[in-house]
């Protein structure tokens, strides 16, 4: 309701202006084409200060209603990082841009045209070209500086003590794949990529180190306050990885392995504490358009504690341990063996043995 209310107003204010327009046009009819140019440019410098007035106050409006609520805290370490280098952009930028929208609204009103001023002749000055070419060099050159420095942090050698996981995109879910207890990623090979026969990745059998990986879809697990490596794929198309909570993202290339790390510093039941949501969950999106069914390619993000991660993965069956138990044969009854016998030997037995008691 409060959204049409405000389209309303504005509709309201373009009508009116376009209204006191078309009158102001009308009025210069009539009284003649010189008094018509004067009068345009004194409503023209009126409505460049109330532009400048609304803008900021729609300015300082739009910050106080979503600071804090489209990202939210940064759930990470690297994350933090990236929120104090955004705050220090806005910030460069944001007086950059009080200061010369003030002066280019407040010039167009204070200097408009009259007939007892004229303009000064100001073609060029090398002093002034090189203060404003030199100084946004220097502030850009800073901040791209920090952005590197970011990336190359995210992006280099994880921590010896970060686990591993690998992250493979496909239309239209992620596969997540854990190291077993020799803590080694086994071999793939994409030819033997087969959904029907329960081998997501093309894991090589052959390998003994893929014989305890731990694959799972849609839901990845992590440990609050440990470092964790993302080894990133793609089966199929381009994905991109994306976790707005802990700021990252990376894109899952066919062919050729991405790696982020970070640390996550909250786990989620901590989150929907912070957020007052109990609903909240962390959440890896596909942010690169991949198909039809982009829209729906979402997973999940459970952080946890180190023993809650124990449990949890305890209870997971190895890759291989699945597969080769879907192609055991099923058990089949021994030819000729009546099963029903010793029961029935069994069940004749106690009952003659209750007859010879109530005998005796």
């Amino acid at each position: 309701m409060s959204s049409i209310f405000l389209f309303a107003i504005l509709l309201l204010g373009f009508v009116i202006t376009f209204q006191i327009a078309k009158a102001s046009e009308y009025v210069g009819i009539l009284k003649g084409e010189k008094k018509n140019l004067e009068q345009n440019n004194r409503i023209n410098g009126f409505l460049m200060i109330v532009f400048l007035v609304l803008g900021l106050i729609g300015v300082w409006w739009c910050n106080d209603l979503f600071k804090g609520r489209i990202l939210g805290e940064a759930a990470s370490d690297h994350g933090q990082k990236i929120d104090q280098m955004l705050y220090i952009t806005i910030g460069i930028t944001g007086v950059v841009f009080f200061i010369t929208q003030i002066l280019l609204f407040w010039f167009s009103f204070r200097y408009q045209h009259t007939e007892n001023r004229k303009a000064y002749y100001f073609p060029h000055n090398n002093k002034l070209e090189l203060i404003w070419t030199v100084v946004p060099a220097i502030a850009l050159t800073v901040l791209v500086g920090f952005g590197l420095m970011y990336w190359f942090q995210i992006t280099g050698d994880a921590p010896k003590n970060a686990m591993e996981v690998e992250v493979t995109g496909k239309q239209f879910n992620w596969i997540f794949r854990y190291p077993g207890k020799d803590n080694v990623f086994g071999k793939k090979y994409y030819r033997n990529i087969s959904d029907k026969d329960n081998n997501m990745l093309g894991l090589l059998w052959d390998d003994e180190h893929s014989h305890d990986d731990i694959v799972v879809s849609n839901t990845m697990y992590l440990i609050v306050g440990k470092p964790v490596k993302l080894i990133i794929n793609s089966r199929d198309v381009i994905h991109d990885v994306g976790m707005a909570a802990f700021r990252m993202k990376m894109d899952a290339v066919p062919g050729m392995p991405t790696t982020i790390w970070f640390t996550p510093l909250f786990t989620t039941v901590e989150m929907k504490k912070k957020t007052g949501d109990p609903d909240f969950e962390y959440e890896i999106s596909c942010d690169q358009i991949c198909g039809r069914g982009h829209y729906s390619m979402r997973g999940e993000i459970q952080v946890v504690t180190e023993e809650e991660f124990i449990l949890w993965r305890a209870k997971q069956q190895p890759n291989y341990t699945e597969v080769m138990k879907a192609k055991e044969p099923p058990s089949t009854p021994v030819a000729g063996k009546d099963s029903t016998a010793a029961p029935a030997a069994k069940l004749k037995l106690n009952t003659t043995s209750k007859l010879v008691a109530q005998t005796k």
